[in-house]
């Protein structure tokens, strides 16, 4: 046998430095990443080439829903690089099989199909959907209806379905019978939804449209529609799943059970992984080799999210979710009150909160957040008009108070230089 070649560290080139400056010789131009480059963090910590210290109110938009560097995470992910990284798809391996049972134990769902994000998890559970009806009713129930300023991924499936014209001009043609509707509008909702419609899908709260949640009357008017017209409903808890609202998923929270879901961001904290999760009569329109992905249930993927779900679905971690958003929103309203020529309300479900702007605040959420990131607070926006706060969910009380105190710091800097 072969013995395995050890690594002579000396014989590797050493990495040359880089800079900010650096994105915009060699990266494609499809971020305007902040001058601040982060170089590490713990929790919600986070320090930048300089050693400034940050307060990560952000999560990476909502992913890093256990911080940065959790203990039990790391472990996972250590524990599992030195057992087995990656098979193909002619394999299973044992994490996926366990990740795909814990998650149908712990939610509607009966089967599982794993992948890299939620743009691909979404393009499955449109797929699935169409296939399904396909099989079921024939090719002319084929249109999916979505929300005005919704958001559901980048691929050109994912974005056409999305509510947001900004995201696919320049990109068509687009797929075709897609239509889209106001959200939390019913009457809508039941002028479009007709026996052609395979699928509904709705973020349970709109993140990029602007931490919008939908009202449980519009869920359950959803559900009744497309149970009346035989089309599936697909709730997108990309992110507001996995813990964001204080349940598990949101869909708990509102007493109605989609027939997909999907899930990703924070499922692996960091780690690249997303879930479609469905029924097993439904998932059976999936036959071998009809839908797929490389990296799909990959080993390292699924250890990491199977400990990050354990982490985060137990009764004490949730309420501790539910408690930190009472304190933080109350902190947020207050601020509402001392600057109301700024905000106009404070909106969300959980830790997934909006700020948003008063008229004559409008389109400025980006000032706002560049002058909090300048007091060592990193923060969202929504939109142009929303200001988007999703702390990890193990933000503590201090830190929620330590977050406060920047942002009215950011406000006071920002109003006067305004004056």
């Amino acid at each position: 046998m072969q013995s395995i070649q050890r690594v002579d560290r000396e014989a590797i080139s050493p990495v040359e430095p880089v800079t900010r400056q650096t994105f915009d010789e060699v990266l494609v131009p499809t971020y305007a990443p902040s001058t601040m480059l982060p170089v590490r963090a713990k929790g919600l910590d986070l320090w930048d080439q300089q050693g400034r210290q940050y307060l990560d109110f952000t999560a990476g938009i909502g992913v890093t829903s256990l911080g940065h560097g959790h203990p039990a995470v790391v472990e996972a992910l250590r524990a599992q690089a030195d057992t087995l990284w990656h098979v193909g798809n002619g394999y299973t391996n044992e994490p996926v099989l366990q990740l795909g049972r814990a998650l149908t134990a712990a939610t509607f769902a009966e089967r599982a199909f794993f992948c890299n994000s939620g743009a691909e998890a979404n393009e499955a559970a449109f797929k699935l959907a169409r296939k399904y009806a396909h099989g079921k009713f024939g090719p002319h129930k084929s249109r999916i209806v979505s929300c005005v300023n919704s958001f559901h991924g980048r691929t050109l499936f994912t974005v056409s379905v999305g509510g947001q014209s900004k995201y696919t001009e320049g990109f068509e043609p687009l797929p075709p019978e897609l239509q889209h509707i106001p959200f939390n509008d019913i009457d809508a909702a039941r002028a479009a939804i007709t026996d052609d419609v395979c699928a509904v899908v709705v973020e349970p709260v709109q993140g990029e449209g602007g931490v919008l949640p939908a009202s449980p009357e519009y869920l359950k008017a959803l559900r009744e529609l497309c149970d009346a017209k035989g089309a599936l409903l697909i709730f997108d808890e990309v992110q507001c799943g996995m813990g964001r609202t204080g349940k598990l998923f949101a869909y708990m929270g509102y007493g109605v059970t989609p027939d997909i879901l999907t899930s990703a961001k924070a499922l692996g904290n960091g780690y690249p992984v997303g879930a479609m999760l469905t029924t097993t009569e439904i998932a059976a329109a999936f036959s071998v080799g009809s839908h797929g992905t490389t990296y799909g249930g990959n080993p390292l993927a699924a250890a990491v999210a199977l400990r990050v779900l354990q982490t985060i679905n137990t009764s004490v971690f949730l309420s501790r979710v539910e408690q930190a958003a009472q304190h933080l929103v109350g902190k947020l309203n207050a601020i509402v009150r001392d600057y109301p020529q700024v905000f106009s309300l404070v909106r969300g479900s959980g830790l997934m909160l909006g700020m948003v702007l008063a008229d004559a605040w409008r389109g400025k959420a980006k000032d706002i957040t560049k002058a909090a990131e300048a007091e060592g607070l990193m923060l969202l926006i929504a939109g142009p008009d929303v200001v988007r706060l999703l702390p990890a969910l193990v933000v503590s009380d201090a830190q929620i108070d330590e977050g406060v105190t920047r942002l009215r710091r950011a406000l006071d800097a920002v109003l006067a230089a305004n004056k």
